[in-house]
């Protein structure tokens, strides 16, 4: 196993969903690159979504599975899978969301080539139950003010150095950055120096639906808004400006959610609205 050069992890918990877990598993089985390894953490799961992931189990030699006892959290579902890992890279994935085929080896050959750069995320197709509706274009070299009106990374898209997770101490466990376990962090690598870049490459399938936003409840969007205000401090952000985007997910938060949905949709159609001729790529997805 000390051949494999990217670990991939991914902390579950109650995805009911098994064909939605069976592509996200598959897109990485599936991968251009072989040199991975996928670490699962079981974060408490109940019942059949628990027997779910056991069947993964043996499925593939790179795959390794393990359980906690009960739900602590997707911080440290992550944590724990990273000091389990072996690869020199740890790339991000989610239980519902779809890594092109050529994403890891994009990613890595990034990372190899840039040494100035501690992470590298990606573009996304963004998903439904109903194919790909939009497309979410990341700023190609984010910069201390893109943080202001939100993460300028899409977290399950990340590939990041795996000794800039151990020298930053990794995920923040904290009932306050729930929701936001990545928007902290990467504010938080920008404090202490490191620097992010994004592909500007449409490498993965973003799953965004209704579930999305109902569970962002008021409370998750307030603790946002105190990491925000800590973290733009951190990073040197003041003046009006940046007090009033770290209010920014109280106002969201006010919204009714399918006022809330338009709004985003209508956003992420219009990138895609830029686009001339959509080509095979989108074709695959609403096929």
């Amino acid at each position: 196993m000390s051949d494999r050069k990217v670990t991939v992890v991914m902390g579950v918990y109650n995805q009911h969903r098994k064909e939605q877990l069976e592509e996200a598993v598959r897109s990485i089985l599936s991968q251009t690159m072989r040199e991975w390894e996928l670490i699962i953490c079981d974060d408490g799961s109940e019942g059949e979504a628990a027997r779910h992931l056991k069947a993964y189990e043996g499925r593939d030699e790179r795959i390794r599975l393990f359980r906690h006892s009960r739900n602590r959290g997707l911080a440290a579902a992550l944590n724990a899978c990273i000091s389990l890992a072996r690869g020199s890279y740890i790339a991000r994935m989610d239980a519902d969301d779809i890594s092109m085929p050529d994403r890891l080896e994009k990613q890595y050959r990034f990372l190899e080539a840039h040494p100035e750069y501690a992470f590298v995320g990606c573009s996304a197709w963004l998903i439904d139950d109903n194919g790909a509706w939009g497309i979410r274009n990341m700023p190609e070299q984010p910069c201390r003010m893109d943080f202001l009106p939100f993460s300028p990374f899409i977290h399950p898209s990340v590939m990041v150095r795996r000794e800039v997770y151990l020298a930053s101490g990794g995920y923040l466990v904290s009932e306050q950055t729930c929701r936001c376990e990545d928007y902290e962090l990467f504010m938080r690598l920008y404090a202490q120096g490191f620097r992010g870049y994004n592909l500007q490459e449409r490498l993965f399938c973003y799953r965004e639906g209704r579930e999305s936003y109902e569970r962002r409840t008021f409370r998750f969007r307030l603790n946002e808004a105190g990491i925000r205000q800590r973290s733009f401090r951190d990073l040197g952000l003041t003046g009006p400006y940046a007090r009033l985007c770290a209010l920014r997910p109280m106002a969201a938060g006010l919204l009714p959610v399918p006022v809330l949905m338009y709004m985003k949709r209508r956003q992420a159609r219009k990138e895609a609205a830029r686009i001339e001729s959509h080509g095979p790529e989108w074709q695959w997805q609403t096929e």
